[in-house]
């Protein structure tokens, strides 16, 4: 979004709310999801990146944010999208209790590779997910980069006879990627590229590489539905539109993209409401019969009463949210 586009930081903070969601389960190492949540002219949006990072890593969610608020989405071609089922590092025994908040969903994304845990913890649990979903289901692993070279060929070989859809960013650079690629090739399990895109300088490099078989796809860390949208369709890659633990709003936004792409393969990663106990709608956008329909989600102000952060918090949220809105001033994406 250029600067001259760029909505002004008041008709921004106009409507802004910040919210926090508890979740059902540790994920990415926390146990309650903060966002900020606001209208504009196109509907409500979100900007929620992840509390570590940078303003200047933050900025590019900001521009998804407002791309979504204030342009139009692109015309879907599907009134559906297919969503995975996401598995947090849970022990074995807690696999059936987080599927059961998922209705219908086929595929499972697991994730694996968690700090303090063992190849043989993410054994046991891909283990268990396989044994629920059946010979019939999907199963994929993620790691978030988490591996070397060695440690991810060992770790595919290992989950290897759990007929694993693909494995997701299991090392963190681009080169890694390749030599992991050219070394599992064998076992014709797909690899697929996820912060080697959203957290790149370049997002395109890792499919210029030969790096990966497959892109995970966040729209709001790229700067927005459209921009998304370009790096799928100059990747040439087939894409999987994943949320980053999003509240309904940031998950609408995903499935507004996944519902746009000319080709979809696989299930996306858009059912994680599923992973919260409190949502900023009162009936959230999960999962039923393992599908979410294209819709544009409109909170009450109960429903953001409800779920309000406290005030420390909401000053947090706010002062970060106008840094971004500046750097955005200074470096139009």
């Amino acid at each position: 979004m250029s600067s001259a586009a760029l909505p002004p930081l008041a008709d921004v903070l106009a409507t802004a709310r910040v919210v926090s969601l508890p979740l059902a389960a540790r994920f990415r190492g926390i146990r309650v999801r903060e966002a900020v949540v606001f209208e504009g002219p196109e509907g409500w949006t979100e900007f929620s990146p992840f509390v570590e990072y940078t303003d200047a890593e933050a900025s590019a969610w900001l521009a998804g944010a407002l791309d979504y608020g204030w342009r139009p989405s692109p015309a879907p071609v599907r009134e559906a999208v297919g969503v995975n089922a996401t598995m947090p590092a849970v022990a074995a025994s807690e696999v059936p209790r987080i599927l059961a908040r998922y209705d219908g969903c086929r595929t499972v994304k697991v994730k694996v590779a968690e700090a303090g845990q063992t190849l043989a913890d993410d054994v046991a649990r891909v283990r268990a997910v396989r044994e629920a979903v059946g010979p019939e289901g999907r199963v994929r692993v993620d790691a978030n980069a988490a591996w070397n070279v060695d440690e991810a060929e060992r770790a595919v070989h290992a989950l290897a006879e759990f007929d694993l859809e693909y494995v997701e960013q299991p090392c963190a650079e681009v080169d890694e990627l390749a030599q992991l690629r050219e070394r599992i090739a064998y076992l014709d399990i797909p690899v697929a590229a996820d912060e080697s895109v959203r957290k790149a300088a370049d997002p395109l490099r890792v499919a210029r590489a030969g790096a990966a078989d497959l892109l995970v796809i966040k729209a709001q860390p790229l700067g927005g539905v459209h921009a998304a949208r370009e790096i799928v369709a100059q990747a040439g890659l087939p894409a999987v539109v994943s949320s980053a633990l999003d509240t309904s709003i940031g998950l609408s936004m995903g499935v507004a993209l996944a519902a746009s792409l000319p080709e979809l393969e696989y299930d996306c990663g858009l059912g994680t409401a599923s992973l919260l106990t409190a949502d900023v709608l009162a009936s959230p956008l999960r999962a039923h019969e393992g599908l979410l329909r294209v819709e544009r989600p409109r909170p009450t102000t109960a429903d953001l009463d409800r779920v309000a952060a406290d005030e420390d918090r909401t000053t947090w949220w706010l002062d970060r949210l106008r840094r971004c809105h500046a750097l955005l001033q200074i470096t139009p994406r």
